[in-house]
C-alpha cells in the first residue's frame, strides 16, 4: 500500500476505544502520523501497566513516513513516543509545552538526540511533502491543546485532536469563533473530531466555573484539604493555585507527575504566578485550616500519592473531618478502584466531594452543543468521528448528518479510508493491534508470555519434579509445589493423591521422556480439576539422579 494521487486516513489506535490514539494521512506517495499514544492496562492484562500500539503497518513503510505531529501533552497522545518513535525514525513536531513533556521523556529513557524533536511555536505552520500543517490552539485541559489543519492537494482537513469550548478559559488563547469561520470559509474536506462526550446533552462547562465551586467548598472547609485531579490538567493547577489565595491555604504538592507539569509549564511561561510550594515536613506543621494538598491518585492508582495517603504510608497525613476534594471525572473502569480509596477514607471520619455534589470539575472535551458549534463554524464535507468506542462515534456520525454535514464515514482502527477523490469510501482492513510494556520488554499484547499469564491468573500453577534414573525408573519421591490452587484445609491429602497419580504415570512412561513428562502433567491436572474444577498449569520437572 502506497498512497496514490489521493488522500487517505487510517487510524492505528484511538478509533473504537477512549486512548491510544495514532492516525495516519496518505498522500502522494507519502504518510503523515498525528499523535502516538499509549493507554493503561487493565486486569486483562496481569502486571502490566501500558498497553501501546501495534505500528507494523507504518513500520514497514517507514522510508515514507514524513514525520509525527503531536496535538497536545496528554499520555493517550504522547505516551507511546519513547517507546515506538526510536524505531519509526521520523522527527517529531510538538509545540513548546508538548516538546518539553516530549523531551522529559526521551531523556528517562537514554534517547536524548536519538529522536529528533523539533518544536513549532503556537499558530506555527510548516510543510512535510504533499502536506501543509498550521496549529489551530483550542481550548482543553493541558496547555496548548491544539487543532491541526492539514493543506493537501485533495482538500483540507481539520483534525481537533481533544478540545472544548471555553469563552473564560484560565489558561492559554484558544482560537475565537471568527477564526474558526474563517478557517471553514475557506472550506474543508474533512472534520476529524474527538467524539468522547458525544452523549453528553449540555456543555462541558467553563474553567471559571470550577474556580467558583472550589473557592465554596473549601472556604467552608475548618480543616485540611486535600484535592485530587489529572497532574496534566494545568488548567485545573492553575485554578487551584488561585484557589489558595483566595481561601487563605498555602500549597503542598503530593506526585511526581505534578512537579513535572508544573515544572515543564513553569519553563514555557505558564503557571508563573502558581503560589510558592511547600514541603511536607512544613505542611504538617500549618495549622489544618491554613493547608491545602494537591495530589495525584484521583483515579485509585495504588502507588500514586493519594492512595499512599489514604492508607497511612505517606509523610503527608488526614485525619478525622479533613477533607478530599475529587476535581475529576471517574474513568469508566476505575470505579472499583476509586472505590477502594474511597472506602479507607470513609472508614477514617475524612469527607469528600466529587462533582456530584459539588461544581468541583468540568470536561475537556465536547457536548453535544459544543460539536454543533464546530459543525456550523467549519462546515466540513464529511465527519471522520475518532477519539471514542464505537457507540460514541456512531452517534457522532447520526448527529453530524441531523447538523447537515453531508458525508460521513464510521471507521475502526486499521480500516483504509480514501477521503478524496470520491470519498470516503474504505479501501481495507490493516493490521492493527496492542502491544505491551511488561517491565521493560516490549511483547505482544495478546503473545503467549501474556496468555500463560492469564493462565497463571486464573487456574494456578502445579510444579511436579520426578526423580528418574538412566532407565526411566523412579527413584525418590515425587514432589510438587503448588501456588494458587484452592485446596487450602485440604493441602495435604490433595498432594498426597496428586503425587501418587504422578508417580503411577511416571511408571508407564519409559521409554520417551516427552511422552512420560505429557503422562505426568495430564495425570496431576485430572486429580486437580477433580478436586477444583479447575485445570491448572502444570509444569512437569525430570530430574536424573
Amino acid at each position: 500500500m502506497k498512497p496514490g494521487k489521493e488522500l487517505l486516513f487510517l487510524a492505528l489506535g484511538g478509533s473504537g476505544e477512549i486512548g491510544m490514539n495514532v492516525n495516519l494521512y496518505g498522500c502522494e506517495g507519502k504518510w503523515l502520523m498525528v499523535d502516538l499514544g499509549l493507554t493503561f492496562a487493565d486486569p486483562y492484562y496481569p502486571g502490566v501497566e501500558l498497553v501501546l500500539p501495534d505500528l507494523a503497518f507504518i513500520e514497514e513503510r517507514r522510508d515514507d513516513l514524513l514525520g509525527i505531529v503531536l496535538t497536545h501533552g496528554h499520555e493517550d497522545h504522547i505516551g507511546a513516543i519513547p517507546y515506538l518513535a526510536h524505531e519509526l525514525g521520523a522527527p517529531l513536531y510538538a509545540t513548546p509545552f508538548t516538546a518539553g513533556l516530549i523531551a522529559g521523556k526521551l531523556e528517562e529513557e537514554g534517547l536524548t538526540g536519538e529522536v529528533e524533536l523539533k518544536t513549532i511555536e503556537m499558530l506555527g505552520d510548516f510543510r512535510l511533502g504533499p502536506f501543509g500543517l498550521k496549529y489551530i490552539p483550542l481550548a482543553h485541559s493541558i496547555p496548548e491543546g491544539n487543532a491541526l489543519l492539514i493543506d493537501t492537494p485533495y482538500g483540507r482537513i481539520f483534525h481537533t485532536g481533544d478540545w472544548k469550548l471555553d469563552d473564560t478559559p484560565q489558561l492559554g488563547d484558544p482560537s475565537t469563533e471568527a477564526e474558526l469561520r474563517a478557517i471553514g470559509d475557506q472550506g474543508v474536506l474533512a472534520l476529524v473530531c474527538d467524539s468522547t462526550n458525544v452523549f453528553q446533552e449540555a456543555p462541558s462547562g467553563s474553567e471559571l466555573g470550577v474556580r467558583q465551586g472550589l473557592d465554596e467548598v473549601i472556604q467552608d472547609a475548618d480543616c485540611r484539604v486535600l484535592v485530587t485531579t489529572f497532574a496534566s490538567n494545568a488548567a485545573r493547577l492553575k485554578t487551584l493555585g488561585h484557589v489558595a489565595q483566595d481561601t487563605g491555604r498555602q500549597v503542598c504538592v503530593a506526585g511526581r507527575s505534578l512537579d513535572r507539569i508544573l515544572r515543564v509549564a513553569k519553563s514555557v511561561g505558564y503557571l508563573t504566578d502558581f503560589p510558592e510550594i511547600i514541603d511536607f515536613d512544613e505542611a504538617m506543621k500549618l495549622p489544618r485550616r491554613e493547608l491545602m494538598i494537591i495530589a495525584t491518585g484521583g483515579q485509585g492508582e495504588p502507588r500514586a500519592a493519594l492512595a499512599r495517603i489514604a492508607f497511612d504510608q505517606h509523610k503527608l497525613s488526614l485525619e478525622r473531618g479533613d477533607l478530599v476534594v475529587f476535581s475529576s471525572k471517574q474513568i469508566p473502569g476505575n470505579e472499583i478502584a476509586i472505590g477502594r480509596i474511597q472506602n479507607e477514607l470513609a472508614s477514617r471520619g475524612i469527607e469528600m466531594i466529587t462533582d456530584r455534589q459539588a461544581p468541583v470539575h468540568v470536561s475537556g472535551h465536547p457536548g453535544r452543543p459544543e460539536l454543533a458549534a464546530m459543525y456550523d463554524w467549519i462546515r466540513p464535507e464529511i465527519i471522520v468521528p475518532v477519539h471514542g468506542e464505537m457507540r460514541h462515534m456512531m452517534e457522532q456520525a447520526r448527529f453530524a448528518r441531523a447538523r447537515g454535514i453531508p458525508h460521513g464515514i464510521v471507521q475502526k482502527n486499521g480500516d483504509l479510508i480514501r477521503l478524496a477523490p470520491n470519498g470516503p469510501e474504505k479501501l481495507s482492513e490493516e493490521r492493527v493491534g496492542r502491544l505491551i510494556l511488561d517491565g521493560d520488554v516490549i511483547l505482544a499484547a495478546d503473545g503467549a508470555t501474556m496468555n500463560e499469564r492469564r493462565r497463571l491468573a486464573t487456574s494456578g500453577l502445579i510444579s511436579v519434579a520426578v526423580p528418574l534414573d538412566d532407565g526411566d525408573r523412579l527413584r525418590g519421591d515425587v514432589e510438587i509445589g503448588l501456588e494458587g490452587i484452592p485446596v487450602e484445609e485440604d493441602r495435604e491429602a490433595f498432594l498426597e493423591e496428586a503425587c501418587a497419580a504422578a508417580a503411577d504415570a511416571a511408571g508407564k512412561g519409559a521409554g520417551n521422556e516427552e511422552k512420560l513428562r505429557e503422562a505426568v502433567r495430564l495425570a496431576v491436572r485430572r486429580v486437580a480439576t477433580d478436586w477444583t474444577g479447575k485445570k491448572p498449569v502444570v509444569s512437569v520437572l525430570i530430574v536424573r539422579v
